[in-house]
This record gives C-alpha cells, structure tokens and sequence, in this order.
C-alpha cells in the first residue's frame, strides 16, 4: 500500500515539469510581445525575461528533489525495523 502511494506521489510532483514548459512558453511569448510593441525596450525586456527563465527553472528544479524524497524518504514499518535489526547485529 505505502509503495503504492509513494509511486502515486512521486509522479504527482513530477507534475511541476510540465507546469515550467507552459511558463517558460508564456514568458517567451510575453516578451516577443513586449518587443514587437515597443522595440526600444528590448534590451530591459531581455533582461526581465531572462529573470523569469530563470526563477520558472528554479520551480522546475524543485520537482525531482520532491520525488526524490518522496520517494526514499517513506519507508513502510517493516523496512525499518529490518535495517533496524540489520544495524543491532554489526
């Protein structure tokens, strides 16, 4: 059962990469906007949109650490209390 949810779980947060790509679609497409509009702020709209790349990957970067320690972190009373047993013997 415990396997099962941290599976459900790990994917579940796995869901923010696909949450990144729209971003980081919707800041590309924001800033030809900006650009088109106004041409003689491209260099400071270059710089805003590096900035939101920027912070967009950092949310994405969360996703794998939280599955990750879904993943390891959880581990069901029966695993423990072997490796518990495992760590008395030595």
């Amino acid at each position: 059962m415990l396997e099962g949810a941290k599976s459900i779980g790990a994917g579940a947060a796995t869901i923010a990469s696909a949450g990144a790509a729209v971003g980081i679609g919707n800041v590309l497409s924001s800033s030809i906007h900006s650009v088109a509009r106004n041409p003689s702020l491209a260099k400071q709209s270059f710089g805003y949109a590096i900035l939101g790349f920027a912070l967009t990957e950092a949310i994405a970067s969360f996703a794998p650490m939280m599955a990750s320690l879904i993943s390891s972190v959880f581990r069901s009373r029966k695993e423990v209390s072997i490796s518990f047993l495992i760590g008395l013997s030595f």
